[in-house]
């Protein structure tokens, strides 16, 4: 394995993953809610949902942070290695897998993960696991 050091971030990453750790304590201490992506935006999309005012202002949130981030420092240039037609599939597989296992890698794998919640540590394996083995071939076997 070999890592590429210009695109190597663990200061960036860490305080991501500080804020991300912090963000779900915070709604699931002060809500008693879960921090999982999948679920909010489906609680928003729901009619009749009594709790879609904290859903569409933390979905809200997600969209304005990268326009605050530009204030402080240049967003990084998009990069798209496929097609359209790639994205859009590799889209839809994801929500399809998402209400397949109940909810998002953050769901599990941030807030189902630190609840000691089996389920959430078998669909985080999962995820986990897909993913290796897509890099693999992708990288490894197709070249």
């Amino acid at each position: 394995m070999r890592i590429d050091w210009t695109q190597f971030t663990p200061w960036t990453s860490l305080g991501g993953g500080i804020l991300l750790g912090l963000s779900a304590a915070v709604l699931m201490l002060g809500a008693g809610r879960v921090l999982g992506i999948s679920g909010m935006l489906g609680g928003l999309l729901r009619t009749g949902g009594v709790d879609r005012a904290w859903r569409g202002t933390f979905l809200l949130g997600l969209l304005v942070a990268p326009g605050l981030y530009m204030l402080v420092a240049p967003l990084p240039a998009p990069r798209m290695d496929t097609g359209w037609p790639v994205l859009i599939a590799a889209g839809l597989l994801v929500g399809w897998g998402t209400r397949r296992a109940s909810g998002c890698t953050s769901g599990h794998g941030v807030c189902g993960l630190s609840s000691l919640s089996v389920r959430s540590l078998v669909a985080t394996l999962c995820f986990m696991g897909s993913g290796m083995a897509t890099v693999l071939v992708v990288r490894h076997v197709l070249g």
